[in-house]
């Protein structure tokens, strides 16, 4: 479905940018391959794909090495949302030269990618933590609806996993992020947030805040979920892995974020094409319990050390455009930027799940700290999954962990 928007420029000819986008084994490579040759088509500029890491704690690593290099290999990096006050300094601005652009994105992502009063990376596309479920399972079991609250999920998986271990010995209910990486932040925040247990760091005051009995409850459930319903193994597993059970049709529920749809739905390489439902992660218990979705997404910066900077914003002016994040929407089931996507007929009628993210992507997603921490988000993080997971492999209360949390990150922000 991509084509290619009016008014790109075509006196760049000739010219060659490199750019990091998915990693090696991404889906989205394809596709990536498709939308590059048609901007070359269309403008002349040849595209080098530079593979990008699948970690993006190994990403942001090599990122680092090549600005402190000012290396001019890379014109336009793929950037996570929470990087923006990390790389602002290696940017080109761009609210002057794509200023429109920028006008028809979410404002909430135009604020995350704005330092110091320059937007430094376009929002591509955005993400925001989702469940998936067995349809086939859950009418075979004699639920109605998917789980709304985390007790709901505990009991439709485990009586899910019971009665077909009969037949599938590898079945298991609940598949997640639990590995010591950057994904269980967000896995740990939207459990923490569901229960009413705040954020890590409060945004307004900076005040560290994740010791708390909700927070502590909540990854209590977590570790309750390791061995019983999600296997032994999930403490080892990244969105890859999560995804790779579900497409083999071993586990009813995986928490993951938009793009599995697209793989979920693929018949030449998923089992469970056709049987696959999508809702919002569930509520905790207790008061402030609420839904809770961690807000992700990538978006594009072009370097300041680039030598063909005119053609690398013209590429980031395609790539983001409407036209491509409707297509990336359409093949990949990656979440738009741009609101007035989601309202687009096609869109509603052949991805309907995408209209119930709209409101969350307008202001229901649950943030990082990593405004609030800018460069010490790195190490902030680290703290947080690195204790968490201990929890989840259970080798440390969550009591204790959530109490070394705290003091590890007060230490961190206050610079000591």
């Amino acid at each position: 479905t991509i084509t290619a928007q009016a008014g790109l420029r075509t006196d760049l000819g000739g010219q060659r940018i490199s750019v990091v986008t998915a990693d090696p084994t991404s889906p989205d490579n394809p596709w990536l391959d498709r939308a590059f040759a048609i901007f070359t088509e269309t403008t002349g500029i040849t595209v080098n794909k530079i593979p990008g890491e699948t970690s993006a704690t190994d990403r942001l690593q090599n990122y680092r090495q090549q600005f402190a290099a000012q290396s001019t290999d890379i014109d336009v990096y793929q950037v996570d949302v929470i990087w923006p006050g990390i790389v602002a300094e290696f940017a080109v601005p761009l609210q002057d030269t794509l200023g429109d652009l920028a006008a028809l994105q979410f404002p909430a992502l135009v604020q995350n990618n704005t330092i110091d009063g320059n937007l430094v990376a376009m929002p591509w596309y955005t993400d925001a933590g989702l469940l998936y479920y067995r349809t086939d399972l859950l009418e075979k079991y004699g639920f109605a609806n998917p789980p709304a609250t985390w007790d709901e999920l505990q009991q439709q998986a485990q009586a899910i996993q019971d009665g077909e271990r009969a037949g599938r010995p590898d079945l298991v209910g609940f598949v997640f992020q639990g590995n010591a990486y950057e994904g269980l932040t967000c896995n740990g925040l939207e459990w923490q947030v569901s229960h009413g247990g705040g954020t890590i760091v409060d945004a307004e005051s900076g005040e560290v805040t994740v010791n708390n009995p909700q927070a502590i409850a909540a990854f209590e459930r977590a570790r309750s979920w390791v061995g019983t319903i999600a296997p032994q193994a999930v403490t080892t597993y990244d969105e890859p892995a999560s995804l790779a059970s579900w497409v083999t049709g071993a586990t009813a529920f995986m928490r993951n974020w938009p793009y599995a749809f697209a793989a979920s739905q693929d018949p030449a390489n998923s089992t469970v094409a056709g049987m696959v439902g999508v809702t919002s992660l569930p509520m905790g218990t207790g008061e402030g319990a609420r839904n809770a979705a961690a807000l992700g997404g990538w978006n594009m910066m072009v370097s300041r050390f680039s030598q063909a900077q005119d053609a690398a914003l013209e590429f980031v002016k395609f790539m983001c455009s409407p036209e491509l994040q409707k297509s990336f929407m359409l093949d990949r089931s990656h979440s738009a930027t741009i609101a007035t996507t989601y309202d687009d007929p096609q869109v509603i009628e052949q991805a309907p799940f995408f209209a119930s993210l709209k409101d969350v992507f307008q202001g229901g997603a649950v943030a990082r700290p990593s405004s609030v921490s800018g460069d010490l988000y790195g190490e902030v993080s680290s703290s947080y999954f690195q204790q968490l997971n201990a929890v989840l492999s259970g080798s440390r209360p969550a009591a204790e962990a959530a109490a070394q949390m705290q003091s590890d990150i007060e230490s961190i922000l206050s610079g000591d």
